[in-house]
């Protein structure tokens, strides 16, 4: 790992960030720690997949071609796309390229994301991550809002 691990409590915003590129790193890191987002950053596929599991990460940005030649070759993108939804359900998951639109919905649905942006848009990630995790909170409100009522009462629905 290039970084101390930084322990998360209680209260915290995590957010885990994969990227190759330096300056979209630092762009999405000071964006990301103006919305109050305690940022882990990940240097290698398999120091992300480590990360992934010891933390539920409210918030996954990954770049396209985190440490890779071609998408193809995105091994920490590749491991998300094939994790079950139970595994991964507690993360907004964004992708950042250069080779889609951003917000394009078929496109989020064939990289199994929520949200793509392109890095020629990383000057709004701020204003691009809130919308992309409101939609988010909002597509999953019933099933937390049921979840959280069987846990607290215990009983059956």
């Amino acid at each position: 790992m290039n970084e101390t691990f930084d322990f998360v409590i209680s209260g915290d915003k995590p957010a885990l960030l994969a990227f190759s590129t330096p300056a979209w790193l630092d762009a999405a890191r000071s964006a990301l720690q103006e919305l109050g987002y305690k940022v882990h950053t990940a240097a290698t596929h398999s120091d992300f997949l480590v990360r992934f599991s010891q933390v539920h990460y409210q918030l996954v940005i990954i770049e396209e071609l985190f440490g890779a030649n071609v998408p193809a070759e995105n091994l920490a993108l590749k491991a998300l796309q094939n994790m079950l939804v139970n595994q991964r359900r507690h993360a907004t998951i964004l992708l950042i390229g250069d080779s889609f639109q951003t917000f394009t919905p078929m496109e989020a649905f064939r990289n199994s994301v929520h949200a793509v942006i392109n890095s020629s848009e990383l000057f709004l990630l701020k204003q691009l991550v809130e919308k992309a995790v409101a939609d988010n909170q909002l597509f999953l409100h019933s099933y937390r809002e049921v979840q959280n009522r069987i846990f607290t009462t215990g009983n059956r629905i």
